[in-house]
């Protein structure tokens, strides 16, 4: 009975391969952007006056829902299915090894990232935001290290 998923998985191995590549970029790119939009907003807002409300508020606000919802979750939750279809394959993933489980601690770090930043948005969203461009700046540089992990882990298999 299960022989055929495990047929279905290697010969559509390249597709769903291709397909996770495409979607972690998706999510990276996201990534990367998201806090650097809350520098912005916690600039505008701060350094030149932006009131919470004021419409430069709630486009911030909009961009960054858009980007989290419409580009960010699907690629994050398309990534998550492709990647696990790959470890479902056989012959591809040897858990006796140590690579897979950085990059399986790599892609939970990158999930836990990806749900503080919408964390952060919702504290936007309540005029609770607390931090400021210089740590959103900083906060900016954890999906590169995270991605650093998982690339290391997966091409040098380490």
């Amino acid at each position: 009975m299960i022989d055929w998923i495990y047929d279905f998985l290697g010969a559509a191995y390249p597709w769903v391969k291709a397909l996770h590549v495409v979607s972690v970029m998706s999510w990276m790119a996201g990534l990367f952007y998201l806090p650097r939009l809350y520098v912005y907003h916690v600039e505008g807002l701060r350094k030149q006056g932006v009131e919470q409300g004021s419409d430069m508020d709630l486009l911030f606000q909009h961009q960054e829902r858009l980007l989290l919802r419409a580009i960010m979750n699907p690629a994050m939750v398309a990534t998550w299915i492709f990647g696990l279809m790959m470890v479902f394959t056989p012959g591809i993933v040897s858990w006796s090894e140590l690579w897979p489980w950085t990059k399986a601690g790599g892609v939970l770090g990158m999930t836990w990232f990806h749900h503080w930043l919408g964390y952060r948005r919702k504290d936007f969203i309540k005029a609770a935001n607390s931090r400021t461009g210089r740590q959103y700046r900083l906060m900016n540089e954890v999906p590169t290290l995270f991605m650093l992990i998982i690339v290391f882990s997966v091409i040098v298999k380490f």
